[in-house]
């Protein structure tokens, strides 16, 4: 009978794993970006990446002070996804008009949120927008991967880099 060996940090591993599963009641996470400009940024996620909106609400002034997310200033978030199902990511998109920020020119230029991944059954379609919006690709991208994947490297209008991975 082989005896198995749990070091301290297993343990603290496990344990946390184990409570992260039991309170967790949805397993996506809802993202939320700020845009320097909604219609901008709206047109470049729906009609570039593709997403489509699936609701949407309004943060009134009194909330927004309460809850700490703004100082008292109201606004309205377009909920986006890929696919309109119950299960997918969220991706809100609002907007204060911002002045837009210096974004980079790779994701080891700032800190925080830099970067997304999309997988795609195919991006033959998703390029050609890209191409046809005259959307610069990053570094020699698309790439071919040895599985024959394809890897693709844009930034949307604020910066944030967005990987878009598929056959």
């Amino acid at each position: 009978m082989k005896r198995i060996l749990f070091t301290p940090i297993f343990l603290v591993l496990a344990l946390g794993f184990c409570q992260a599963q039991n309170e967790v009641e949805n397993p996506s996470i809802s993202i939320a970006m700020i845009a320097s400009d909604m219609d901008v940024s709206y047109d470049f996620y729906t009609n570039i990446i593709g997403m489509v909106e699936t609701g949407g609400f309004t943060v009134d002034e009194s909330f927004g002070k309460r809850s700490g997310l703004t100082g008292g200033t109201a606004y309205d978030v377009k909920i986006l996804k890929l696919i309109d199902d119950p299960h997918s990511t969220e991706f809100k998109l609002a907007s204060f008009g911002n002045p837009k920020e210096e974004a980079g020119e790779v994701i080891q230029d700032k800190n925080g949120l830099r970067y997304i991944t999309i997988y795609l059954k195919s991006t033959e379609s998703v390029l050609q927008r890209i191409q046809e919006n005259n959307i610069k690709t990053l570094g020699d991208t698309p790439l071919q991967f040895p599985n024959g994947k394809t890897f693709i490297l844009i930034q949307d209008p604020d910066g944030l880099f967005i990987e878009l991975i598929g056959n």
